[in-house]
């Protein structure tokens, strides 16, 4: 209080002195609007007494500025610390409207001498910030030596304790700690963590903040206090994270201190994207405090990066110089979109929350003999008034006493190729010269019925129904379990079919024979065998690596019954919780 009152207030100065010429623009415009209360304001506007008013007001102002231009030159007895050099302050220091002058010490210097016929420059404006802290508790800000050797704020942490009181601002000067002067940012953290409860900030404008303020102009008597030129965005929006992301781990992370980790699948709430690269974030519901994470822009740079010693793809003359090659122009093919998306790097994903809802389809994804077909017909006979699926499109002429609409739909390769050119399938392949894929219009059909559509395709097909609206898909990853588990799973469903999986032999009428050869026979049987369960879970662990962003759950089948449980009950939990989902899904 004491420090308020022995304040020195700033001298008033005028917005603007050039009110008079605006005053007849805006009448001109809402003279011509169709808006009735444009119209009355025009009204008001023309009224002479109002009209004087605002020259008076402009007459005022510009001599006020005169005064203020040219402060008088008697030599005044300076103040402050030594060290700050220009930084003296001054009582008769202007403060330029809207600048940052929170309650606090405010002095400036005044120049012993003017030149002559020179208008002098505005003072700088200092302040002193008192901060009562927990020392439990961080500043929540990060600071920086600017190339002008200035310790300046370079961030302030939405949520902490400096954004709550809002006397800091990034760009800040940071000129002492509780009277004494700092420079780096060692010094600061020592001089902080030297105080308990309370701290005291000698504060001074930036550089930057100096250019500004000098931006006063004369010509027309208006003054600009250049407060719109921050473009720095503020804003809160949701994103769903597709890769762990740990703060102590991370060296290019400005202070480890302030950063937040999170996992693959977490929803972290955007709070500010000023910075290119690091964003200030929180996890969605929580109370923690706002953290540090990359931005898409630096994630994607670092985790794109290829280190020189690392890349074969630029060759090296024999004088250590690069063998640069006229570049190959290659067109861009639809069916080598798979490819191409190898190389597309999914980091954040904009989500948004909504109400329980149905989603429209089922789609099962896993490799080849791990259930996904057993399952997805169980489902179907479990409820058949729920889930429905799709009948598949092919070229091949019907077998005898085949129908169309029975198994297949049947129809000519040729209209089948022009609907694929159309991209009409979601997905197609050739089989004996036959071409067989799925046709989206038979997803709708099972759709506009009411039902959800359970589809059991290939995980390439997975980008086109997640970006689709009109799909809403809810996609299961069918895991293959151990070697025990999955060989019992193929022996099965070779119980069931009566055949074995990738044998040309016949393994069982061999074992008849006690010759060295059928003992031969029998192990090259079980060899084979277990190359193939290897080469299950190892295509199985790559296929949830590859698509992991596209997955909504991950089910690992040991046990049949197990994980036909598992995902009705999450299908049941999607009618009665909120959900999260792409904002394309919803705008």
């Amino acid at each position: 209080i004491q420090d308020k009152l022995e304040e020195v207030p700033a001298p008033l100065r005028p917005v603007r002195v050039d009110n008079a010429p605006l005053l007849k623009e805006v009448i001109d415009r809402c003279s011509l609007s169709r808006n009735p209360h444009a119209r009355e304001l025009a009204r008001i506007f023309r009224y002479p007494h109002f009209r004087a008013l605002l020259e008076a007001h402009d007459e005022i102002g510009v001599t006020q500025l005169a005064k203020l231009s040219h402060p008088p030159t008697t030599p005044q007895s300076t103040t402050g610390s030594p060290s700050l050099g220009s930084r003296t302050p001054s009582a008769s220091a202007p403060v330029l409207n809207g600048a940052k002058d929170k309650p606090g010490h405010t002095n400036g210097h005044t120049d012993d001498a003017v030149d002559d016929g020179a208008s002098a420059m505005p003072g700088e404006t200092i302040k002193m910030v008192g901060i009562r802290r927990n020392p439990d508790e961080p500043l929540g800000l990060t600071v920086e030596v600017d190339e002008h050797n200035q310790l300046v704020v370079a961030r302030i942490i939405a949520g902490g304790m400096i954004d709550r009181q809002g006397l800091l601002h990034p760009g800040d000067v940071i000129l002492e700690v509780n009277g004494v002067p700092v420079t780096t940012p060692e010094e600061l953290q020592g001089e902080i963590s030297l105080a308990k409860e309370s701290v005291t900030l000698k504060i001074g404008p930036s550089v930057e903040e100096e250019m500004k303020s000098a931006r006063i102009t004369m010509a027309g008597g208006q003054v600009k206090n250049g407060r719109n030129l921050d473009t720095g965005k503020k804003l809160t929006c949701y994103m769903r994270a597709l890769f762990d992301y740990d703060p102590n781990e991370d060296n290019l992370l400005p202070c480890k201190e302030i950063g937040l980790s999170f996992l693959r699948g977490d929803i972290l709430q955007i709070i500010n994207v000023k910075d290119p690269n690091w964003w200030q974030a929180k996890h969605a519901g929580e109370d923690g405090p706002t953290g540090l994470i990359p931005s898409q822009e630096l994630e994607e740079r670092r985790q794109a990066y290829v280190p020189p010693e690392a890349d074969f793809v630029h060759k090296i003359g024999i004088c250590g110089t690069r063998i640069s090659k006229k570049k190959r122009k290659i067109l861009y093919k639809t069916k080598q979109n798979s490819e191409f998306d190898k190389a597309d790097l999914m980091l954040y994903e904009e989500v948004t929350k909504m109400p329980p809802f149905k989603r429209k389809t089922l789609v099962l994804v896993g490799v080849a003999g791990v259930g996904r077909r057993t399952l997805k017909n169980r489902l179907i006979n479990s409820d058949p008034d729920k889930f429905g699926s799709v009948l598949p499109h092919t070229s091949r002429q019907p077998r005898p006493l085949e129908e169309s609409g029975k198994a297949y739909w049947f129809t000519d390769r040729e209209d089948m190729e022009e609907e694929i050119r159309e991209n009409k399938f979601l997905e197609f392949g050739e089989h004996n010269g036959n071409l067989y894929g799925t046709h989206l219009d038979s997803i709708r059909d099972v759709i506009r019925q009411g039902k959800m559509c359970v589809l059991d395709c290939s995980p390439a097909s997975l980008k086109t129904l997640h970006n689709s609206p009109e799909f809403m898909p809810f996609v299961v990853f069918v895991a293959a379990p151990g070697m025990e588990q999955l060989k019992l799973l193929y022996s099965e469903r070779r119980s069931a079919n009566g055949s074995t999986r990738n044998l040309h032999f016949d393994r069982q009428s061999s074992i008849r024979f006690s010759s060295r050869r059928a003992k031969t026979l029998e192990s090259l049987a079980s060899l084979y065998e277990d190359d193939d369960l290897i080469s299950a879970v190892e295509e199985s662990a790559l296929l949830q690596r590859k698509y992991d962003k596209y997955l909504d759950m991950v089910v690992v089948n040991e046990d049949f019954d197990d994980t036909f449980r598992q995902v009705t009950e999450a299908l049941e939990q999607l009618s009665h919780e909120h959900q999260w989902v792409p904002v394309n899904w919803i705008y």
